[in-house]
């Protein structure tokens, strides 16, 4: 693949996220609506190549995330984030996928999945179900088939190559599928009546009837839940989350500029709370990036150190909201001042599941380990 070479090489996707952050903070209030969606801001991820930039460069891609540490693909999202935190949602789930692939597809699953990618396909990962009617894979007369549906599917009715893990037939364990579907079909968005997100079209899809071929499962059971993949990942999120937490925390001190508000000793104490806040929770962002790409590290001290981190983020986020709406008083609770909108996502957005449990789960590492503090994350110490 001589071609992509080049392409690969030159191809700057902190530049193009940039670029995607700017127009999507101009059209983010438009969006915010029941039922919303970027769609335009879809298209500029495809225009500017962010779609295929997670492919690997061998594949065509920019190769986003092979990089040491994850540097690139962590500016990113955090650059996404910040535009809008419906896109960057979108897009880690895109991301999220497209890894998914790397690790468990096989040869001819990779070159097809990819070359969708590059065409413009939007991918997301979806594993939430109610506890009744969730999906299963059947195996009947026809051939394998889909029943069923998934919840707080992001992207639902846009999403056209959804990663949906599966029950197998026979109690065979949970199966990754990647199913392809049609913009505006089998999406049901009614119940995403939600107080922030709003554009993320989230809802439920039913997958009833929808033939699988042996192509379309990717890797074996129980693949999806495999350590420190699994729960590492959610480093990626949080780098979302942080590009919110940035974006608040600009609009506060915009506001503070522009009211001259700014020389208020008390102003000033809550701004310097609120930048070692956002400090905090990039550094901590980046760490984790870096300790899931180090193979020196045990899984479960990944998974602790991933856990904290999300934590660490969601804190962040917590105290910049409530400084920033000290600070600004109520005019930030009005539209259509930013600060509103951009809280209401913020703090839906920093709602993930199992707090408690990633804590307590990341002590429980932590007691294990022994050893000196300063040693807990240094793999040659491990």
């Amino acid at each position: 693949m001589d071609h992509v070479t080049p392409l690969a090489l030159a191809y700057d996707a902190v530049a193009a996220a940039r670029q995607v952050a700017a127009t999507a903070a101009m059209r983010a209030a438009d969006q915010d609506r029941d039922q919303g969606f970027p769609a335009e801001d879809v298209a500029d991820l495809a225009r500017l190549g962010l779609l295929a930039a997670p492919v690997p460069s061998m594949a065509g891609g920019a190769g986003l995330g092979e990089e040491p540490g994850a540097r690139r693909l962590a500016a990113v999202l955090r650059l996404v984030g910040y535009g809008s935190l419906a896109l960057g949602r979108l897009y880690e789930g895109h991301v999220n996928a497209l890894q998914l692939v790397g690790l468990y597809g096989g040869p001819e699953q990779r070159e097809r999945l990819f070359a969708d990618a590059r065409d413009g396909h939007l991918f997301g990962v979806w594993n939430t179900e109610p506890p009744e009617g969730g999906l299963t894979l059947e195996d009947g007369a026809g051939g394998l088939r889909l029943a069923g549906v998934k919840t707080f599917a992001s992207g639902a009715g846009y999403v056209t190559r959804a990663l949906v893990t599966s029950r197998g037939p026979g109690g065979s364990g949970t199966l990754m599928l990647v199913v392809p579907l049609k913009t505006g079909t089998r999406a049901d968005l009614s119940a995403w009546r939600s107080h922030g997100m709003r554009a993320s079209a989230t809802g439920t899809l039913d997958f009833a009837g929808i033939a699988v071929a042996a192509e379309d499962i990717l890797g074996g059971p129980d693949d999806y839940f495999r350590q420190p993949d699994f729960s590492g990942g959610a480093w990626r999120f949080a780098a979302v989350q942080l590009g919110g937490i940035e974006a608040v925390f600009d609009v506060w001190r915009g506001h503070l500029a522009a009211t001259g508000r700014g020389g208020d000793p008390h102003q000033l104490a809550r701004l310097g709370e609120g930048a070692i806040a956002v400090e905090g929770a990039r550094l901590w962002v980046e760490r984790a990036a870096q300790a899931v790409s180090d193979p020196a590290l045990p899984p479960e001290r990944v998974v602790a150190l991933v856990n904290l981190a999300r934590l660490a983020v969601e804190r962040a986020g917590l105290d910049v909201l409530q400084l920033a709406q000290r600070s600004v008083g109520l005019q930030g609770f009005l539209r259509p001042h930013a600060l509103e909108r951009l809280s209401r996502d913020l703090a839906t957005y920093l709602r993930q599941p199992g707090p408690d449990r990633a804590l307590t789960a990341a002590a429980e590492e932590i007691l294990r380990a022994g050893g000196r503090a300063g040693d807990l994350w240094d793999g040659a110490a491990a």
